[in-house]
């Protein structure tokens, strides 16, 4: 089946802090504003629409990329001092990365809280076990 997610609106408190976490820690683009949303990039096939529109968190995404993406991001968590931890029920334990399972099957994972408490998952897979091909970026 060729369906995939092609956005998602991700219910944001402060936009300016938002986009600065989607984009200065884990490098996905500002694209601009279309009122009343905050585009960002993720890659060739997916944006986040941050809506300013108040949450209180929650929402779980997970983010898969190479194993090189992975470091150069882990290393800007680590260097912004942002809580981290090796599963998602011990962000702020300052461990990981942890062994989890994912859409592709095992691989490494660190989770961390964005600036509205959304729970995110950064994940690399050692080896595509399903067969779904390399990463887009």
């Amino acid at each position: 089946m060729a369906i995939e997610l092609d956005h998602l609106i991700l219910v944001v408190n402060d936009r300016t802090q938002s986009i600065q976490f989607y984009t200065e820690v884990l490098g996905f683009t500002h694209e601009g504003e279309r009122e009343p949303f905050s585009v960002i990039r993720v890659n060739a096939r997916l944006t986040l629409q941050l809506a300013p529109w108040g949450t209180v968190g929650g929402t779980h995404l997970a983010f898969a990329m190479t194993r090189p993406e992975f470091d150069a991001v882990f290393a800007r968590v680590r260097q912004a001092s942002i809580p981290y931890g090796d599963s998602f029920q011990s962000v702020g334990n300052m461990k990981g990365p942890g062994d989890e399972d994912g859409a592709r099957g095992p691989g490494k994972a660190v989770y961390v809280f964005d600036p509205n408490k959304h729970l995110i998952e950064l994940r690399h897979y050692e080896r595509d076990p399903l067969g779904l091909g390399t990463l887009a970026t």
